[in-house]
């Protein structure tokens, strides 16, 4: 068992494992039975804080919306007991993104629909409560998942912060909810939140789940003030950036690879934040620092985001025992100030202007 000292999300009385185990590979790259033990396993080694959402597994496909709760739910009924154990957190979808399997590709997510997902969630979860439940990206219009610009010229009509964070809390009220978490949220909707909140007597956000990695650094600019003035907690997720950081596309890119991962597998991910040349062309350079400094790349980059005073919990995602495995041996790895600041001195000579 690796031995974690648990911290507190937010101001709220969640206290959870600096590591977190992600799970939207599972139902796609990995099976049920696979699942479980990669569960099991994580829960021996010591992490209790399991992330999940409403629309995985991922890639999304209408075929596997709902899958990983589900699997996560079977693994619940099947261990008696586990459910308690652990904290769970999972994602209502945020407004339409081309899947119209989600509440019919709704481009406003509604009060009503916060709650019709959040009641699915617990039934598909096979639990009475839902500790952590996030908004998975911003309902208003608002550059997300890589996107540079801000257009004020897309702004639509949409459910305001206040009418979701009383859906919201009506499902604390329910007790099917503990507390609330945004995801992919810039330092405005951050403070928006907290400002309505506070101002009508909703729930506070706790956590703030946003990509954090040598590659993806937007957050260092901005919403890392707010999230430590605020006292909410960074929950970062893609540490490893979709597996560029681990090395294994360094020579070949994204092609047929002797060890395939999302970006080699999935046409549609390579389009992403995570495939574009610049972002692995900046990852090749931390890669080969990693090395020239007796380390892997995994255990490199890992150690970067584990390291960070902005992050509450790491969530990982894995694919087998392995990488699970890998993963949690990099726990503890110290970088030094040097190596901090020729991590630094890329990023400055190669940045990405979308991380």
């Amino acid at each position: 068992m690796t031995t974690f000292t648990t911290l507190p999300l937010g101001r709220s009385d969640l206290r959870v494992t600096p590591v977190c185990l992600g799970t939207m590979t599972f139902g796609e790259q990995v099976d049920e039975a696979a699942a479980h033990r990669i569960l099991d396993e994580a829960v021996a080694r010591g992490i209790n804080f399991i992330d999940t959402a409403e629309m995985y597994a991922v890639p999304t496909r209408r075929e596997t919306y709902g899958a990983t709760e589900r699997i996560i739910g079977s693994w619940f009924a099947a261990r008696p007991g586990v459910r308690q154990k652990v904290v769970l957190a999972t994602k209502v979808a945020g407004p339409g993104r081309n899947m119209d399997w989600v509440r019919g590709g709704s481009p406003n997510l509604l009060p009503a629909e916060i709650v019709q997902a959040c009641d699915e969630s617990l039934k598909r979860l096979r639990t009475d409560v839902i500790d952590l439940y996030q908004i998975h990206w911003p309902n208003r219009n608002v550059p997300t998942f890589g996107a540079l610009y801000f257009d004020p010229a897309k702004d639509a009509e949409f459910s305001s912060i206040h009418e979701q964070l009383e859906a919201l809390a009506g499902l604390v009220k329910a007790g099917k909810v503990r507390h609330i978490g945004l995801s992919n949220e810039t330092p405005w909707g951050v403070g928006e939140f907290l400002r309505v909140a506070g101002q009508h007597g909703l729930p506070r956000v706790a956590t703030v789940q946003n990509p954090y990695a040598l590659t993806s650094r937007a957050l260092d600019n901005g919403l890392d003030e707010m999230l430590y003035r605020e006292q909410v907690s960074l929950l970062a997720y893609s540490p490893l950036a979709f597996g560029s950081l681990t090395g294994k596309y360094d020579e070949i890119g994204f092609g047929a690879a002797d060890k395939p991962g999302r970006l080699a597998i999935f046409d549609g991910m390579k389009k992403g934040r995570w495939g574009r040349p610049e972002a692995l062309a900046a990852a090749r350079l931390y890669n080969a620092l990693a090395r020239r400094h007796g380390l892997t790349p995994t255990q490199l980059a890992l150690a970067f985001v584990y390291g960070s005073r902005r992050v509450a919990s790491t969530i990982i995602g894995v694919t087998s025992l392995a990488q699970l495995d890998e993963n949690l041996a990099a726990w503890g790895t110290a970088l030094s100030p040097e190596l901090l600041a020729e991590i630094d001195a890329i990023r400055w000579t190669h940045r990405d202007p979308a991380q």
